[in-house]
């Protein structure tokens, strides 16, 4: 299952590596195996993982390209990693066995037109530690989640709203939990039952 999260200070201030693992601490039970973190300044990154594809310690994330330039979170499953590497195994030297790898490589390779590649169930968020700049994407059924909360001098986003929530006030979105006890509808908006927590959009 594994779990993605992250804080970026708009305003150029230290993240606190205390807020990432307590967001890592409330979803550990999507990753039992393995955790990690990364922290760049007004950037930081966290993961719990459930290990599937290369269990060895070679699969850690966050993650970081070949060339160290990029760093990923990613949840998720690409089911025709494997062929993708093969088109890129001249290019790149592949350390692991797993996904992930096979993303940051296609990022590195096509940039934002990687997804255009990707068969599978994702969301991930890819550091570019060169130009400061974060890319984010989900999967187009919208199968792995992506929830984010922004205001002027922050975005903070992962994988469960209760990693949010401890930084946010907490309040309650009542027409869509009306939409949901009437017309079981939750999908139907980027809104969820929190004011101000979004989830990304299907194919975003």
């Amino acid at each position: 299952m594994c779990g993605i999260a992250g804080i970026i200070n708009f305003n150029e201030v230290q993240v606190n590596q205390d807020d990432i693992r307590l967001m890592m601490r409330n979803m550990k039970h999507r990753g039992p195996d393995d955790d990690g973190i990364f922290v760049d300044g007004n950037i930081g990154l966290g993961f719990v993982r459930l290990s599937i594809l290369d269990l060895s310690l070679a699969g850690h994330q966050p993650m970081h390209s070949h060339n160290n330039r990029y760093v990923i979170v990613f949840n998720g499953e690409i089911y025709n990693y494997i062929e993708i590497r093969e088109g890129l195994k001249e290019e790149f030297e592949f350390k692991t066995g797993t996904d992930t790898e096979v993303i940051l490589a296609s990022y590195q390779k096509w940039g934002e037109e990687c997804l255009d590649k990707f068969n599978g169930m994702f969301a991930f968020v890819i550091y570019d530690k060169e130009t400061k700049r974060v890319f984010a994407a989900r999967d187009r059924f919208g199968i792995k989640p992506f929830y984010y909360y922004v205001d002027n001098d922050r975005l903070i986003f992962a994988s469960e709203i209760k990693s949010i929530l401890p930084f946010v006030a907490r309040v309650p979105n009542m027409q869509i939990i009306y939409d949901y006890l009437m017309f079981n509808r939750t999908d139907h908006k980027t809104e969820t039952f929190f004011k101000g927590i979004k989830k990304m959009q299907h194919g975003s």
